[in-house]
């Protein structure tokens, strides 16, 4: 796809309560401007003194005719170069109108959307809310018809794939951080590796269920996780092999008690690479446990640690 430019954008409500939204987006690939205006050839022949002064002898303010005026106009003369965006499902759709407004019999103008609504990225990515930017999704509480998008400049960079500077600048900072982490992590007695590995999980709401450095043979710790009622074989190297690894596996498997393993260790061979985590088996290297440090609010005593 190629790379998506729009000199404005707008975000429109699509009905009430999203009454049009499956229909216009899913069905016609529309925008929809629901609420009642005769004045379609007006509004066509761009004569927006009148339709003020419709909504002036309807009761409204000068403000708000005023207003309305706009966001009908918005509607009727947004060049194809305006983006229109709206969320449905949780997720944003986007896309440039057509240029010609219809009438619809029930009063309602529509216009098409070139080449249907999106709600992907160019490179395909879901455009869902959990990856959005809050700055861009709180449109959604508009409490009128059509708005223009403030986030101009972030919504096209998230549409085009590319990420603000300062959010590139972050991520390299903080890939840097995880680098450097490592080391530490590798340079920790084997007794305070070890209080590690327990305090990631406890600061995850696991739950100890035998004393660390006490439990039975072959399981370092033994936790519970209080929301889902799972427990789980945790076993703690600071050097493994596979074989070592795939030993511990037999001894999860033919214990009933546990419904989750982690066989976490920080210096590794390149025996390891083949493995892929299962539902229940799961490996923690050193980099996974870099993440985790970060995640857990653990830097500053991992620092003090290996100080």
């Amino acid at each position: 796809m190629s790379k998506i430019k729009a000199t404005s954008a707008y975000f429109i409500k699509l009905g009430e309560k999203g009454k049009y939204e499956e229909k216009c987006i899913l069905c016609d690939n529309t925008i929809r401007l629901g609420f009642h205006n005769p004045l379609h050839k007006e509004c066509l022949a761009g004569k927006w003194d009148q339709v003020h002064k419709y909504w002036m002898e309807r009761g409204r303010s000068k403000g708000e005719a005023t207003k309305t005026t706009n966001l009908i106009k918005a509607f009727y003369e947004s060049d194809d170069d305006v983006l229109w965006i709206t969320f449905f499902r949780r997720k944003l759709y986007w896309g440039f109108a057509e240029r010609e407004v219809t009438k619809l019999f029930d009063g309602a103008r529509i216009r098409h959307i070139k080449g249907g609504w999106s709600n992907r990225d160019i490179r395909g990515e879901l455009l869902t809310l959990e990856n959005l930017s809050g700055k861009l999704t709180k449109v959604q509480g508009f409490q009128g018809t059509i708005c223009t998008v403030k986030e101009l400049e972030y919504l096209v960079r998230r549409l085009n794939h590319q990420k603000l500077p300062t959010v590139q600048k972050a991520e390299g900072t903080l890939a840097t951080l995880l680098k450097d982490i490592e080391p530490l992590i590798q340079n920790l007695t084997w007794k305070d590796f070890e209080l590690l590995v327990d305090l990631i999980f406890t600061q995850a709401g696991w739950q100890r269920i035998s004393t660390l450095g006490k439990t039975q043979k072959s399981i370092d710790l033994a936790m519970i996780s209080p929301v889902t009622g799972n427990r789980a074989f945790i076993q703690v190297k600071s050097q493994a092999t596979m074989s070592v690894f795939k030993d511990y596996i037999k001894q999860y498997e033919n214990i009933d008690e546990f419904d989750e393993m982690y066989f976490v260790v920080h210096t590794k061979d390149s025996s390891f690479d083949i493995w892929q985590d299962t539902r229940d088996k799961k490996l923690w290297d050193v980099e996974k446990l870099s993440k985790l440090v970060v995640n857990s609010g653990l830097i500053s005593w991992l620092i003090t640690k290996a100080s």
